[in-house]
Parts: C-alpha cells; structure tokens; sequence
C-alpha cells in the first residue's frame, strides 16, 4: 500500500508539471481513495463494536478533498495514511500462533510390533491394545501401559518434576514424555488424537481463541481526540459558511501522528528489547505488559535452574572423606546416559577430583549401576539398589527419616558391599530469582503467585525460599489455566514458564512470557515474549523498556495532537488551506516520529550498570564454585555427630576445622581486605558493603568458636557434641546467607557471571 500510494502521488506531481491536470487530478483521487479503502473495512468493524476509531476522520479528510476539488492533500493524506498503517502492522506482527513448532515435536511415528517384527507406522495409524516399542532418547507416541520392563521417562515437560519416574510393568504413563533409559514396550490406550499430548496441542489452541482483544492505545487516545477534531471542523463551516476550511481542520486533525508515533515507538521499544535477548510478538503485548499487576510463574526450568546439582555428601561409618566418595562414584557415572549421573560426574570435575574408568559396568534402568573402579565394587542408584536388601543400620535409616521431609533426591552408593554415602542433590533456585521478583515488584507488580506441577513441600520450600504472595502446588496443565483465568479477572496477569505443561497457561494469560533459551519449543510457539537469554531478570528488562516505551508513545502522541489543534485553530480562521494543513501535517509527523524514536534511547540496565571486571569476576566464580559445596557438609556433619563413633567424629571435626582455617577464613579475609574495596569502588556511596563486613566478623567469631571447641577434644575424651552441633548450624545458616547474598551481588554487577 505505501508503494502504491507514493507511486500515485509521485506520478500525478509529474503528470501536474507538465499541465496534465485532469490526470494529475485522477491520480491523485485514485492514491486517496486507494488508501481509504482498509480504513472503510476497520470503520465498518470499530462500530460493530461500538467504539470511536481514528478512522473516521481520515474518511472524511480524504472524501472531503475529493469532493471540493482538493486532490494533492487527498494523494498526501493517503501516502501518510497508507505509511501509517504499514508500521502499525509491522509492530503488531506476532510470531506464528499456530503452533507449528509444537506440532513439529509432535511424535510422527510409532514402533509396533508385528508377528515378532517391527514395523513403523504413523503415529495416526496406532490403535488402542497396539503393543509399541519406545527407544531410548524417543517421545512416547500415544498413551499406553507399560510392559516388559522398566520405563524411566522424563515428564518434566509435562509435569515440571526433575527427576526422572521410573514406571514398572502394568504402570500407565503419557504421550509427551521423554524415554531416557532403555527401550521398552507399551500397549497402547488411546489413540494419538486422544492421548495426552493432543490434549495439550487442543488446550492450547483453545486458551488462544477465548483470549479477548485489548484495546490499542491509539485507540484510546482517538476517543477523546476524533469528537474535538469533529466539533472544531463543524464550527468553522457554521461560522465562515465555507465547507473548505472545515476540509482543512480536518486535513491538519487526519491522526497522522496517533498513527505514526505510537506505532514507531512501539517498533523502537520492541527493538530496544530484542537487543537484550527478549523477543516480543507485537506492540499491543507490549502495552499489555506495561500495564501488568500479577505474576504467575512456574517453578521448575523457570524459577530454578532444571538441573539436578548435587547439594551435599554424607558418609555412613566410611573412613575416606566425603569427596572420595564421591570421586568413585562419578567415575562409575560416567559411564551412565542417566540425567543424574551427569549432575554427579560435573560436581566431581568442578571439583577437580580425578575420574578414572570403570570396568565390569551393569546398569538397571530405574534402579542404579555397579561396576568396579581402581579394584573396588561401586553400587550407585536407589536404596534398594544400593543395599541389595541387606539392613543398612540405623545410622542410613535415621538419613533416610530425615531427607524425607527435604524436597531433595538421594542417590545412594555401597563399596565393596558397605553402605558409603548418599548424594543429595536439588534443583537450585537461580541466583537471580528473588531480585528480579522484587524488581518487578517495584515496576508495578502487586502479588506473586507461583504454579507448579511439583509436590507441595517441594514448592513450598522455593516459594518460601524466593517470596512468593501464593504457592499452587501438584497443578495439571488445565490447573495451571484455571488458575491463570481467574487471576485474570483481578489484573493484567503475566504467566511465566518453560515446558510443555506451560504452554497452555502462556497462552491464556494477557501476556505469556517463555524462557525460550532451554525451554519447549511449544512454550514459545504459545507465549507473547520468549526470553532467548536464559536469565530471568530479562524479564524485568522487558517490563522497564515496556514502561518507558508507553510513556515515549504517548508523550509523542500527546505532541502531535497538540500541535494538530493549534493548525486547526489556524484552519479555522482561514490561515491554513488544505494543501497548506497537509504539508504542516507532515512536519507535525516528522515531530512526532522524532519524539517517537527516543523509545530506542534510554538507560539500558546493563549499560548503565559498574560491571566486574573479567579477571575479577572469574577469580569470584572459581572460588565459589570449590566453596559452596562444602559449606553444605557443614549441616550434614552436625546431623551426623551423635551418631558417628568417637574416631569418627574426630576425623570429621579435624575436616571441617581444616576447611575453615586453610579455606573459608583465608577467602573471606581476601574478600575483606582486596575484593570489597574493589566492589565498593565500583557501587559507590559510603562503604556499601559494610553489611556484607559485618557478616564477615560474625563468621570469623564462629570459625573461631569451633576450633577452640576441637582443640578440647581430646583423643581419649569423651567428647560432648552440644555446642558443637549448635556452633555448626549456625555458622551453616550465617554462611549460606552470606554466600546467596555475594552471588546475588556478583550477578548484579556481571551479567555472565554463573556459579557452579
């Protein structure tokens, strides 16, 4: 449309050059008339809806000027009218909402056996009592029972649960889900257009359709700026009886800069985002998501990592330290396809411990592996495993009692058919969590809710963790909807998530955002914003551009328009004709375009933001990667006292005490004296860590606390674990707050930093 427009305008200049007016005089009917032609349609619809559009204005400019003879400022109206609605198409453009990725994913085929044989069929083809075969690594086609075998699948794009399910024979399991152990059978329960992933696919789709139109804040300024427009141009042919010049308020009043400002900054804000790795689908989302009140956000992959990293080691009547433990058991890991091996194998090589290979290795999908590493029989998977149904002693059952009420995974390991440890590992809460929460509470949002297909004590740990106002626990991908509709009707809802299980929920919220960067491609398809950095304060990055962006929009507007009523004032005592009003209007839009583009300045966070120096940054992380991970025996070892024999107490007590005097303390002295005037520097103010200082002497007192404590351990003593246990926790407790307190620190100042 604008190529055709100009082309009409240029061509009937040239023909008016040459005094071909009649035809410079068509042409110019044709280019005002071509791009009335859309406006007619959305005029038709606006009063089938009952609202006041801009584009009755324009209809009765370009009418007007054909009318009473006035072809150039038809051709001029036209080409900014046609000019536009092709930026506000642009800005409104979505990605494709027909979920295609998401069908892509979709399983294809089926593996059915046949008189003995295998014969691959579409997925379409497979009927209920079918016996298929799932392969490693392969989506489950349809919904089916399991059979023969064990089958360990990956529901967390369905059900937001880490760990992987193990499912025995006569188990029903669910299309979607991920087979990641061996192959197995399934008879099939439904068929694929009736199995869960279909389901989905349908909720999905119908999430989108009962999503209702938003107003466009062009729109709402017109309501308030076509009456005035209207009333000024029929009060200045009532007082001068000439029709012209109420051609010419309406010419100077035709919304060029409602429908060029706005749009424009819309395009520049939703550029300025897509600069920091946030795609957003169109200008009306943007508005949406300035305006937001409540946040809805899942937990696993969005508030957490989505990775299992192991948390902390604990040794059972075993005389080597808890890393060697470990270091044997992600040795025989390596050897395993297994989700959780990977999170053992990386602890153990972020700690620099040497791996060696295994021989004799045997794996049992959903239960564990063994193998013999440097001589010794490792068995590492579930307790039954472990123990092969030997009693462990008191000592694991009292470990087992107490991990029960964590919301954690345990990985147990024997050596040479002794019970040796147990590996406790947790999907971390990412360590930009609680302040983009609290960010975002500051741009506007008033309550947090946190929905998740995960067990009640699970979710409400993260939630209590990162501070959520509610926590919606065990929701299903319909739960997940419901509860976003009805938050819906208390203020713009943002819902925020990662898997399939999502996708729904994204879709029928007024405004879904994906975390796109590790995410299902169906979030994506089915979200408004798709986070492509897999950081989640991107998303009040995009809250502040969105904000700024409306602001730039309708402070243009509000200039253009303003402007537009002193021409028609001018207009109306017959200073402006037509021609004239359309050529002012033009530099009234170039204005207002000027304004417009600011929406790509501004402060960008990131910019504007001290950063870390590299080497700095890098020296922080690998510190805190070899510190973490010990800080978290300390609770374990406090646990352990009354149970351990003296020897063994005393063995544990001289580790820890090494660990703070060689380790911790010298760290934290370092950070005291070198790398808090550094941070400081960089902040500014007065002394801005002095907290962080304070929290420095508290744990020097403790460390010190505990060593005069082992110092009067004696070899032959009894020896009294109560202020032992009590100094532990505490300085557990004031280390780990420490700790999230500088990674937070660390991640504010360095968006590349990332702890292990």
């Amino acid at each position: 449309m604008v190529a055709i427009t100009a082309f009409g305008a240029a061509v009937g200049g040239a023909a008016a050059l040459v005094d071909a007016d009649s035809l410079a005089h068509m042409l110019w009917s044709a280019t005002g008339i071509v791009a009335a032609l859309p406006l007619v349609v959305g005029f038709v619809e606006s009063i089938r809806r009952r609202e006041v559009g801009l584009d009755i204005i324009a209809l009765l400019a370009i009418a007007g000027a054909i009318t009473l003879g006035e072809y150039l400022a038809a051709a001029i109206i036209g080409v900014m009218l046609a000019t536009g609605e092709a930026l506000d198409a642009y800005a409104e453009q979505r990605a494709e909402h027909h979920l295609t990725a998401l069908l892509q994913r979709a399983p294809r085929e089926a593996h059915r056996m046949v008189d003995g044989s295998i014969v691959t069929v579409p997925v379409e083809r497979v009927s209920v009592g079918d016996r298929l075969l799932v392969k490693a690594g392969e989506v489950v086609p349809v919904d089916g029972v399991v059979v023969d075998g064990r089958a360990t699948l990956d529901e967390s794009s369905l059900t937001g649960e880490v760990a992987p399910v193990v499912h025995e024979p006569g188990d029903r399991i669910s299309s979607g889900t991920v087979n990641g152990g061996n192959s197995f059978h399934l008879v099939a329960a439904a068929s694929a257009e009736n199995s869960t992933y279909a389901g989905i696919i349908r909720l999905v789709e119908q999430a989108k359709a009962a999503k209702p139109p938003v107003a466009r804040l062009a729109d709402r300024y017109a309501f308030g700026f076509v009456p005035i427009a209207l009333a000024i141009a029929g009060i200045a042919w009532i007082v001068s009886g000439d029709a012209v010049r109420a051609l010419a308020v309406l010419v100077v009043a035709t919304p060029c800069p409602l429908l060029l400002a706005v749009p424009i900054a819309i395009v520049s804000g939703i550029s300025r985002a897509a600069q920091r790795g946030v795609v957003i689908k169109g200008g009306g989302v943007l508005e949406r998501l300035a305006d937001a009140e409540i946040l809805i956000i899942d937990k696993t992959g969005t508030l957490t990592v989505g990775e299992a990293t192991l948390a902390a080691i604990t040794t059972f009547e075993w005389d080597d330290a808890p890393e060697e433990v470990l270091r044997l058991a992600a040795s025989l890991d390596q050897m395993s396809n297994h989700v959780l091996a990977a999170a053992l194998v990386g602890a153990a090589r972020v700690r620099g411990l040497p791996l060696t290979v295994p021989i004799e290795v045997v794996e049992t999908p959903g239960a564990g592996i063994s193998g013999l590493v440097e001589g010794r029989r490792v068995t590492l998977g579930s307790f039954e495993w472990a123990t092969g149904g030997r009693d462990p002693g008191p000592e694991v059952a009292a470990y087992r009692k107490r991990s029960a009420r964590q919301p954690s995974l345990n990985v147990y390991a024997s050596i040479d058919g002794r019970m040796a440890g147990a590996f406790r590992l947790t999907d971390e809460i990412r360590p930009d969590t609680s302040r983009t929460i609290r960010a975002l509470r500051r741009r506007g949002i008033n309550h947090v809710v946190m929905a998740t297909g995960d067990h009640p004590v699970v979710a409400d740990a993260v939630g209590a963790a990162i501070g959520v106002d509610s926590v919606l626990a065990e929701r299903t991908p319909e739960g997940k909807v419901d509860a976003v509709r009805a938050w819906t009707e208390e203020g713009v809802t943002v819902m925020v998530g990662d898997g399939i299980n999502d996708a729904p929920a994204l879709a029928a919220a007024d405004v879904g955002v994906a975390m796109g960067a590790r995410g299902a491609t169906s979030s994506s398809e089915a979200a408004d914003i798709v986070l492509v950095v897999d950081r989640l304060d991107r998303l009040d990055e995009a809250m502040r551009i969105a904000i700024r962006t409306r602001a730039v929009a309708a402070q243009s507007a509000f200039l253009g328009m303003g402007l537009s009523l002193v021409a028609m004032v001018g207009a109306t005592f017959g200073i402006l004709p037509p021609v004239a009003g359309a050529l002012l209007q033009e530099v009234i839009d170039v204005l207002a375009i000027g304004s417009a583009l600011r929406a790509l300045g501004g402060p960008i966070p990131w910019r504007s933001q001290p950063k870390l120096p590299p080497d700095l940054s890098a020296r922080l992380q690998a510190e805190h990667v070899t510190l973490i991970p010990k800080i978290g025996q300390l609770s374990t070892a406090a646990d352990q006292l009354d149970r351990l024999e003296p020897a063994q107490v005393r063995a544990e007590l001289r580790w820890i005490d090494a660990f703070l005097l060689e380790e911790l303390l010298p760290h934290e002295e370092a950070d005291d004296r070198e790398i808090y005037p550094i941070l400081s520097k960089i902040i500014g103010g007065d002394d801005p860590l002095a907290a962080m200082s304070l929290t420095h002497r508290e744990i020097f007192h403790l460390a010190g606390v505990f060593h005069r404590l082992v110092d009067e351990v004696g070899d032959e003593d009894p020896i009294d674990t109560f202020d032992l246990r009590r100094n532990l926790y505490s300085l557990h407790a004031v280390l780990r707050l420490h700790f999230a307190q500088e990674e937070e620190l660390y991640q504010s100042l360095d968006e590349s930093y990332v702890s292990g």
